[in-house]
């Protein structure tokens, strides 16, 4: 029993009235990916026609057993009498295995079936990572401290894309998925194969966060080429081969970090050098500053603290402390007081709240830096004339009487 490919054009000519029955399957689109067709008695008259589209692959059941198959489209008539005589197409050299396997000295029909597989691409099967993915970005590199070099910081990802694939394996396919399905959707599979795509994809990144590769994590959409070759030189997607499916193109198209990642890369941009080879002692720094301008006892006694920090490490967290770390109380500004050859200044500055260079502004009293008042304008006034004892030359502060060295009398 077998297939003989019919003239071109057929279908429509006189010759289809000396067909018994004929067998076709509408476009099954991309949603469908097995189609079972019959006759009402179940058995396929020999000179029966089957139409065999575009993109589709044909198999001819008997009793459970292959008797032909075809994935070449055309018009064919079933023969009964003859020897399978089209295992041809892509699937070829299969077809005939198949057919040797199943052969059993031509046994009497019972039950016939042409099983039509979609052989297209599948496309638009999206997937995304649930969880996120850990992964080394080398565009936030860091320090190892043990090794005292460069790695990738250590970042949770989430990755969003799509796949498309197609059915390699027709008999693999109905032997492990479809079965004799009068239906077979591709709902029914798309679950499974979505998680051994992020099984896969979790296996690739793996290899191109490593120290070969070193792609930033943001980068990932642009290395679709190499996680394709990736994927086929690791055969990271086996569990799908071996189901007769083969994955086609794999493009991410989004990548995100988590939470924790954001805030850890914030404290790292933010800090520079400094963050990435002091990453644990800058969080701390960090925070140590943020509570002393908090500290309802003083900001005077916090600061203190942290310049002795800031001391112990060589001072090398004073470029840090200038300027990202102010917080305000009670209307008044704070800032770290400057590191000066690991000594740390603790004069007017931390007693008023203020540095050497800011003032207050008589027109709207804000402390700000400058000459001029960015607020109101107002220019910053000239420094007081110093006053000096014409007896013994000691300085005088301002609205002293009497010299507080020799007790003259300050004339005004």
């Amino acid at each position: 029993m077998g297939l003989i490919k019919a003239a071109f054009g057929a279908v429509g000519s006189t010759l289809h009235d000396q067909w018994k029955e004929a067998i076709r399957c509408e476009d099954m689109g991309n949603d469908i990916l097995m189609v079972k067709k019959t006759t009402p008695t179940g058995v396929i008259t020999s000179g029966s026609t089957i139409v065999v589209a575009p993109g589709q692959c044909a198999i001819i059941f008997d009793n459970g057993r292959v008797i032909d198959a075809t994935a070449e489209d055309g018009p064919y008539t079933f023969d009964s009498s003859s020897s399978p005589s089209l295992f041809a197409g892509q699937f070829g050299g299969m077809f005939k295995e198949m057919w040797q396997r199943f052969t059993y000295n031509g046994a009497s029909a019972k039950e016939q079936a042409v099983y039509f597989i979609n052989t297209k691409e599948i496309i638009d099967n999206k997937f995304g990572t649930p969880n996120p993915i850990i992964y080394r970005d080398w565009e936030h590199a860091v320090m190892n401290p043990r090794t005292q070099s460069l790695m990738g910081m250590k970042v949770g990802i989430r990755c969003f894309g799509t796949y498309t694939f197609t059915i390699n394996d027709p008999f693999l396919f109905m032997s492990r998925v479809a079965g004799t399905a009068s239906v077979y959707k591709k709902e029914l599979i798309t679950g499974q194969i979505k998680s051994e795509v992020i099984a896969a994809f979790s296996n690739i990144t793996n290899s191109l966060g490593s120290d070969q590769y070193r792609v930033n994590a943001m980068d990932i959409p642009n290395n679709t080429d190499e996680i394709r070759a990736m994927m086929e030189e690791n055969v990271f997607d086996e569990p799908i081969r071996k189901r007769g499916i083969a994955l086609e193109s794999f493009a991410v198209e989004s990548v995100t970090f988590d939470e924790k990642s954001e805030e850890k890369i914030d404290t790292y941009e933010l800090g520079g050098d400094a963050y990435t080879q002091q990453g644990t002692l800058v969080s701390s720094y960090g925070k140590a500053v943020e509570g002393a301008a908090k500290n309802s006892a003083g900001a005077m006694n916090g600061f203190m603290g942290i310049g002795m920090m800031n001391m112990s490490t060589g001072g090398m967290m004073g470029a840090a402390a200038q300027g990202p770390w102010q917080q305000t109380q009670n209307g008044q500004s704070y800032q770290v007081p400057p590191v000066n050859n690991g000594h740390t200044d603790v004069g007017t500055a931390a007693t008023t709240g203020t540095n050497a260079d800011t003032w207050e502004c008589p027109g709207c009293h804000n402390v700000v830096s400058g000459k001029f008042c960015p607020e109101c304008g107002t220019k910053r006034p000239e420094a007081p004339a110093k006053k000096f004892c014409s007896n013994c030359g000691k300085e005088i502060g301002s609205g002293a009487k009497f010299c507080p060295e020799c007790g003259n009398k300050i004339e005004e």
